[in-house]
């Protein structure tokens, strides 16, 4: 193939990508989520199928389309994104794993706080199960961001659905102790909405939609509690070779879905 030919071959393509993708913005129009999630995984696969040995290059290659993810959703109105970077199973990982691996994330954290993005951040999840130097650089990098306005953001790190849910219930515990209430007041007025606002991301609405790429159809424990209406989209690709496409076929299904909220 002539470097002629490959450069026409690509531009055809980009004009074809480009009106597909303008229909896609026309069937989702009028009918967008507030909050969505999204799990970003396959980078290590990625890494092992682009034929890398050290798994580093899927993160970093990962790491480069978060902020390209996040104007598309800025794109779409939508107004609190929650990225699943850092699960508490990971955290188990070899040092020779791990450290490479929350390098990328403190870095593109750090990225994602600079002063020109539009967005301000919110670190969730149990920050304690991290090294405390990068546990307080990602609690730095969210508080430059405090006072913007615009999307919220928020950085799903030492994540873990049940370790949400027990760590919720623990504060609703120390609240009432400390209020001075004893077990027996707590239970006659416990309800979801007490649990709820203990939870990481309490003061928030819950995601509407949820998306995974790498092509795994599970939640793993994401948002466990806040999902419980939520609509779920998989996408095949790993999450380095996530398109602004695929975004929009997602925001596309959701708009056409008939939301039955459980019943």
């Amino acid at each position: 193939m002539t470097p002629a030919w490959r450069r026409f071959r690509k531009k055809a393509a980009k004009l074809v990508y480009g009106a597909y993708d303008r229909r896609l913005v026309q069937q989702a129009a009028g009918r967008h989520p507030r909050h969505v999630g999204v799990i970003l995984d396959g980078n290590r696969r990625w890494a092992r199928e682009a034929g890398f040995t050290d798994p580093k290059h899927g993160h970093i290659a990962g790491a480069e389309r978060i902020a390209e993810l996040l104007s598309w959703c800025r794109e779409a109105e939508v107004e609190l994104v929650t990225l699943w970077l850092l699960s508490t199973d990971n955290v188990l990982r070899p040092d020779s794993e791990l450290k490479p691996l929350l390098q990328v994330i403190e870095g593109v954290v750090d990225e994602l706080a600079e002063p020109d993005r539009p967005w301000r951040l919110r670190i969730i999840g149990a920050l304690d199960v991290l090294p405390r130097e990068t546990a307080d650089r990602l609690v730095a990098a969210a508080k430059r961001t405090t006072g913007r306005t615009g999307m919220e953001v928020n950085i799903a790190v030492g994540y873990g659905g049940r370790r949400e849910i027990a760590d919720a219930v623990r504060k609703l515990l120390q609240s009432q102790a400390e209020a001075g209430k004893t077990i027996e007041e707590l239970v006659e007025v416990l309800d979801v909405d007490h649990i709820a606002e203990h939870l990481y991301t309490s003061g928030q609405p819950d995601p509407d939609l949820l998306i995974r790429t790498s092509g795994e159809q599970r939640l793993s424990g994401f948002m466990l509690w806040q999902s419980a209406h939520s609509e779920f989209w998989f996408c095949e690709a790993y999450w380095p070779d996530f398109r602004r496409t695929d975004f929009l076929r997602a925001l596309r299904d959701y708009a056409i879905r008939h939301r039955r909220f459980g019943s």
